[in-house]
């Protein structure tokens, strides 16, 4: 997904905007994490049949961007 269609499609509540902001200071994500963690959100609530990414959708993908953080911490 090209990051002109991110910005189309992966369009984030007022919460879910200060969530990912979170995650991001307290995590140390980069803004590559940070797309990922839309494009994984993006996904979730496309599974869901939800037209729309809710704050659910984006804290599950934090959740798994973590476990991947950790796995690669070994």
């Amino acid at each position: 997904m090209s990051t002109k269609m991110m910005r189309q499609y992966c369009l984030l509540p007022a919460a879910g905007d200060q969530l990912i902001k979170t995650a991001m200071e307290k995590l140390g994500l980069s803004a590559r994490a940070y797309d990922r963690i839309l494009k994984v959100s993006r996904t979730i609530a496309d599974l869901e049949a939800s037209e729309d990414i809710k704050v659910e959708h984006l804290a599950e993908a934090i959740q798994y961007r973590g476990l991947d953080k950790e796995n690669w911490a070994g």
